[in-house]
């Protein structure tokens, strides 16, 4: 599908046709396929679930390095999937970065949303998103901060292997058992998909300008989920709290042992409290 010139987008759908639609945003540099079978499958029970690939990761367009663009510019994208699949209002849920562009499309797209969810992320203007440099709020682990030093280097598929999984184990948080074998297996079918082995790094790379709304949070209504994840170490407590705090109404709920993955552990609650949401915000 098509999000501007010389943009197309990877998509795929999954569940009932006339389900509500739930459309999943990823994380920076990750593409729709990290969203886990296992969780899609669980999602799609009660939703047409949509999942796709941000420019620049997997199957869609590679172009930042002729035309780059802003990390508000992924929000963008999201939205023209919702059209070219004719869906009008869907349920949003974003991991990450996900979970930044869905709050600027809770800001400049309201009327597109039937609900939000959003996970392992932080406010608008705090976290990674602080662009005026305030740092209210902890930051990243520094250890992970030194690691993302050497992302997206030359390597081959083994070695490149051994580098995601080990971020993974980072990310994790250190509660949760880690399997290096799923996760293994999790980004073996990444690169197939991407057709790649080199790791993508163009939203690292993105203008993070009209980042700093958090203010606008405020005045959303939504129906907004925030899913805390205690062990996130890029976005440590209190940042899920301090999100559910400006967002207009928002809920919070916690994962227990939850980092910042998607390890199997935390599907079933993960699928339930989505479903609760959503449910909710179709009844009301």
């Amino acid at each position: 599908m098509t999000a501007g010139e010389g943009v197309q987008l990877w998509a795929e759908e999954r569940g009932d046709p006339a389900a509500p639609p739930l459309l999943l945003v990823m994380g920076a540099n990750a593409s729709g396929v990290l969203w886990p079978e296992e969780l899609v499958d669980l999602l799609a029970a009660g939703h047409r679930v949509i999942r796709y690939d941000h420019r620049d990761t997997g199957r869609s367009s590679a172009v930042f390095d002729r035309v780059p663009y802003a990390i508000a510019d992924l929000a963008r994208d999201a939205v023209a999937v919702l059209d070219a699949l004719g869906i009008e209002r869907a349920h949003v849920v974003g991991m990450s970065m996900g979970g930044t562009l869905i709050q600027l499309l809770l800001l400049d797209a309201p009327h597109r949303l039937r609900s939000a969810t959003v996970l392992c992320t932080s406010a608008l203007g705090a976290g990674l998103a602080d662009v005026a440099g305030t740092g209210e709020l902890p930051g990243p682990a520094p250890e992970l901060l030194a690691y993302w030093q050497t992302m997206g280097g030359d390597r081959d598929r083994a070695a490149e292997l051994d580098w995601r999984v080990e971020h993974w184990r980072l990310l994790s948080g250190g509660v949760l058992p880690v399997d290096a074998g799923w996760f293994r297996a999790l980004e073996e079918r990444a690169m197939d998909h991407a057709g790649s082995v080199r790791g993508p790094v163009a939203h690292a790379l993105a203008d993070q300008s009209g980042l700093d709304r958090g203010a606008e949070l405020a005045a959303v209504t939504v129906p907004t989920l925030v899913v805390e994840a205690p062990e996130d170490p890029v976005n440590p407590p209190p940042h899920a709290a301090h999100l559910a705090a400006v967002v207009g109404g928002a809920g919070l709920v916690t994962v227990p042992g939850m980092g910042h993955a998607l390890p199997p552990a935390v599907h079933g609650p993960l699928a339930a409290a989505v479903a609760a949401h959503t449910a909710a915000a179709d009844a009301g």
